[in-house]
């Protein structure tokens, strides 16, 4: 019989959080999720507010938190461009504060703690794909350091503190992931070709829709997480969760017009600084240690997806 773990979710009421919470729920696990809804949205757990293990708590990361838990999934953190370079001070400080207050609330409690880094770690990548061996080729001064760095810092700490406190860390590198409860204004290539196409607009492709992405389908996301949280003590990570599947920025706009129907024509904008050329992920850690390997292929994820956008637009 397994055992009912109280769970905290740090940016639970997020996309990936809320998913998150979901899935630990049918587990039967107690889960308190906290957000200060800075990217949060209350509709994502709307539907969880009436279960009687469900706790919800507006808290900033930032600051230091105080509570009895089992376990901590640390998600809190603005994670597309447009979000954490509106107040980039701030998301270095909710990667970098965030973790700390985290890791010191872990340690108080002896607690196993999650920390979901970012295939941004690896920056613009001059390997392909990226293993997690690779050190990555970041901009430590652009726009996008902010989050790439932050992220940097945080696993840093997150080993600092397993060297020096022997605290049970798991460190997962995320690459694309999409479903619904995206945000829809997130500026990601998923949502926006999405919406866009749903609104019928031009599609915008920066740069010439050549650079490539590999896409993984939510629900795969969160199995990969519980099975690395459910892994034996010596396996830390960091290790990648996302999808190998490699496609042109392109190809992802022409399959979003074509399940969608739209009469959307493709429009070219110059590519934002330092957006990487090529993203792809190299699961072998994943498939060999966790057993685990993403199942949803793009064009049912992005079925899901579209039906999910076309509910929140008419609803609007």
């Amino acid at each position: 019989m397994q055992t009912v773990k109280r769970v905290l979710v740090t940016g639970g009421a997020g996309f990936l959080g809320s998913h998150l919470c979901e899935r630990l729920l049918d587990q039967g696990h107690e889960v308190l999720c906290l957000d200060n809804f800075y990217t949060g949205a209350r509709r994502n757990i709307l539907h969880l507010l009436d279960n009687p293990n469900f706790e919800l708590l507006r808290h900033d990361v930032t600051f230091p938190l105080y509570v009895e838990v089992d376990e901590i999934y640390n998600l809190a953190c603005p994670a597309s461009p447009i979000h954490y370079q509106r107040d980039p001070v701030q998301t270095t400080k909710t990667s970098v504060h965030g973790a700390i207050n985290m890791l010191g609330l872990a340690k108080r409690l002896q607690a196993k703690i999650f920390q979901a880094s970012t295939s941004e770690v690896y920056g613009d990548p001059l390997v392909h794909p990226q293993s997690e061996e690779y050190w990555g080729n970041v901009n430590p001064i652009g726009p996008r350091s902010c989050y790439d760095e932050g992220k940097r810092c945080a696993e840093t700490l997150f080993f600092d503190y397993l060297r020096q406190h022997d605290l049970e860390i798991k460190v997962a590198r995320i690459f694309n992931t999409y479903g619904p409860r995206m945000h829809p204004n997130d500026g990601r290539v998923v949502s926006n070709f999405i919406v866009q196409a749903l609104q019928g607009h031009d599609i915008t492709i920066y740069g010439d829709g050549s650079q490539t992405r590999s896409f993984c389908y939510v629900d795969d996301l969160v199995g990969g997480f519980l099975g690395l949280m459910a892994s034996p003590r010596e396996v830390t990570g960091p290790i990648n969760l996302g999808n190998a599947g490699e496609f042109t920025i392109r190809a992802l706009a022409e399959q979003v017009i074509d399940l969608t129907g739209s009469r959307s024509e493709l429009r070219f904008e110059p590519l934002p600084e330092n957006d990487p050329l090529q993203r792809r992920p190299d699961l072998t850690k994943a498939e060999k240690v966790l057993g685990w390997s993403p199942k949803v292929q793009l064009t049912e994820g992005l079925k899901k997806t579209i039906t999910y956008f076309d509910g929140l637009l008419s609803d609007a």
